[in-house]
Parts: C-alpha cells; structure tokens; sequence
C-alpha cells in the first residue's frame, strides 16, 4: 500500500506539474497579454519547488524519469522501483495534457517541445542544450537531496530556482525540457514524435553525468549514502 501511495504521490505531482507548465505554454499561445512569455519559467519553477514540499516526503518528489534514473544508478533509489515510478510520471504527464486539450481546444500549441528551428537549432545542439540544462538540475538536486551538508530544508527552492534559470536561458532554444515525461504528453497529443527520442536520451544522459561529477568533486568522498530517495 505504501508503494502504491508513493506511485500515485508521483502521478498526481508530474500531473499538477505539467498541467501548470504546459497550461502556462498553451495560454500564452492563446493570450501573450495575460501570460507574458517570461512567466512561463517563473511558473515552471514554482509549481517544481511547490511540489516537492508538497509531495517530497511522500514520493521523494521526482516528477521526472530522467531523475529516477539517475538515483538509482547512483544507488539511491532501488532498481526495482524504477520502471513504476516512470509509468506513474509518463501517466500523469499524459493525463494533464488531455485535461488541458479539452479545456483549450482553441489551442495551436501542446507545450510540445522541439529544437528552435526559426533560431537554426540542429538535433545535435537541441541534444546538448538539453544535456547541459538537466546535467544542471540534477546536479543542485544530488547536491541538496544526499549531502548532509547542504541546507536540506531550501531543498525545494534551490531545485525550483534552476528549473526557473534553466527555462528561462534554454526555452527559446528547446523548449528546456529536463524532463522525458514533460516532452512526451504534449508529442502524443501534437502527433510529433520525431524529435521524442532526444528529450528523452538528453535529460536522462545529463543527469547520469550529473550524479557522476558531484560525487568526483565531493569534498568528502568516503561519506556513507544516507536514505535519501529524492529531492528532499
């Protein structure tokens, strides 16, 4: 029963996340007067960072395939877990979007993200913008979630505050995905799955490298790993 919770937990934040996300995307699609596009990162952040207080102690606030993954490589998270904690998020994710293509249907946009093309962004520079942009991510949430030094109670905000600087610097570029489950709902819905395979190999390929770096740069490298399941 506990497990189940915990799948649900995930569930309903990836959904909560990329309805407020996507939502944001959709309605500046609609009214850029009423949502200015630099709100859409501002939102981005705060409904990250509103769910890991939230959800954290549930779940452990991954909301993203891409984190799971890279917890539990680095053995933090248990193998066995893995593939539930995705389908909750890819169902969530997908939940979301039919909720707001039925309550947008005037919409011409899923919050569907792809390589700028009007800026000359190629696969190859879409895929290390969306490496360099989880790489970041995962790396501030390995650094608050499993380092007993790190002030584990601003956990939320840090990890909000990059999701926020990572929207806001590499959104023209690829939409600033991070987040396999984020890109997948609206590629279903758009009918675009061309460009799906990279917005999941990125993400997941930078937070692996992620976890990677921070424990070769750790000051204390013999510290035990702690219990510590997420980003909280």
């Amino acid at each position: 029963m506990n497990h189940c919770r915990k799948l649900l937990a995930e569930c309903l934040g990836t959904f909560i996340l990329v309805f407020a996300g996507c939502g944001a995307i959709m309605l500046h699609s609609l009214k850029p007067d009423v949502m200015p596009a630099h709100m859409i990162a501002v939102v981005f952040g705060l409904v990250v960072m509103a769910l890991i207080y939230a959800l954290g102690h549930i779940s452990g606030a991954h909301f993203n395939p891409a984190v799971t993954l890279a917890f539990a490589v680095d053995k933090r998270f248990l193998w066995s877990e893995v593939l539930g904690y995705i389908l909750s998020q890819c169902l969530g994710a997908i939940a979301a979007v039919a909720v707001l293509a039925v309550t947008l249907p005037e919409t011409s946009t899923f919050g569907e993200t792809l390589p700028n093309a009007d800026l000359e962004i190629g696969v190859w520079q879409a895929f290390v913008w969306e490496f360099i942009l989880t790489f970041m991510l995962m790396f501030v949430i390995i650094s608050v979630a499993t380092d007993s030094r790190a002030v584990g109670i601003m956990a939320g905000m840090a990890i909000g505050a990059t999701v926020m600087l990572d929207a806001a610097i590499g959104g023209a570029f690829t939409g600033a995905s991070m987040n396999p489950a984020r890109s997948l709902g609206p590629a279903l819905f758009a009918g675009n799955l061309e460009h799906l395979w990279l917005y999941w190999a990125a993400p997941i390929a930078g937070a692996i490298v992620a976890v990677v770096v921070y424990h070769f740069i750790r000051c204390e490298p013999e510290l035990e790993k702690t219990e510590v399941k997420g980003c909280c």
